[in-house]
């Protein structure tokens, strides 16, 4: 990679932008291509929706174009995983996540929850997910799971996660939490087809003989649960299933902005 590439490259990972690098094969020419780009498609022959499915899954390839074969090689954010209750699943959730190679953000307002001996090497919010939310802007490297079983806390994220493009959104609970969660936030707007995208209960379905029930299913699943959201590139793809933003903030509205506690 020529000097100005690179410059470019590492400009654009301190931005927190996306690109493709494209080596053509026959002569070793390079272009970078950033997300929604079309420069360098245009000038290798390139197909944009198979440039964006390497920006989306974030492995190497090489492709056949019609002015030849090209490399093509993603320099892409890290995949975030935002963590809503820092209860005992998130410990087992954090660190799993982690080496699974995602940057892992613990979000819970309640003090002495969230704390650096319970999560190391996550970065801690102690703050109500209605007023960071906006700041952390889960995006489609961005996945999200809410662990509190407290609407004050699980909803306002939620909310966020589903006015974005997330890979991932999901809720712990039983069925019939996830009923009732269903109701409440369709009562905001939101479509059948919206709340499809939380999963719940959060983790691996695995099946058979289980005294506990839905909620054995759910939390004790809870070491499980980074599968569940580690698998980048088989998550839904960037940009399905999005909801304009801001069209469901009366749950904040109707509590004047101020947690309830």
């Amino acid at each position: 990679m020529k000097a100005d590439l690179l410059r470019e490259v590492v400009a654009a990972q301190r931005s927190g932008r996306d690109l493709v690098l494209a080596t053509r094969l026959a002569d070793g020419a390079q272009r970078l291509i950033e997300a929604g780009g079309r420069e360098g498609e245009d000038a290798f022959g390139l197909d944009r929706d198979v440039v964006a499915q390497v920006l989306r899954i974030g492995e190497s390839r090489t492709v056949e174009t019609p002015r030849g074969a090209v490399f093509l090689r993603p320099y892409i954010r890290s995949p975030r995983l935002i963590i809503v209750g820092a209860v005992h699943i998130a410990q087992a959730l954090v660190p799993m996540a982690q080496i699974a190679g995602f940057d892992v953000t613990v979000l819970d307002p309640r003090q002495g929850f969230a704390t650096a001996d319970r999560f190391p090497g996550a970065a801690l919010v102690n703050e109500w997910p209605e007023a960071v939310m906006a700041t952390l802007r889960p995006d489609d490297r961005t996945g999200l799971v809410a662990l509190t079983h407290d609407p004050k806390i699980d909803d306002p994220a939620l909310i966020a996660a589903l006015e974005s493009n997330a890979f991932y959104i999901g809720a712990l609970g039983s069925r019939k939490t996830q009923g009732a969660r269903r109701e409440r936030l369709g009562a905001l707007g939101f479509t059948p087809t919206d709340l499809d995208r939380i999963h719940g209960p959060v983790g691996l379905s695995h099946r058979g003989a289980d005294a506990r029930g839905d909620r054995g299913r759910g939390a004790g699943a809870g070491d499980r649960s980074a599968a569940a959201v580690v698998r980048v590139g088989e998550s839904r793809p960037a940009g399905t299933g999005k909801v304009r933003p801001g069209r469901h903030r009366s749950i904040i509205a109707e509590r004047g902005g101020t947690p309830i506690r």
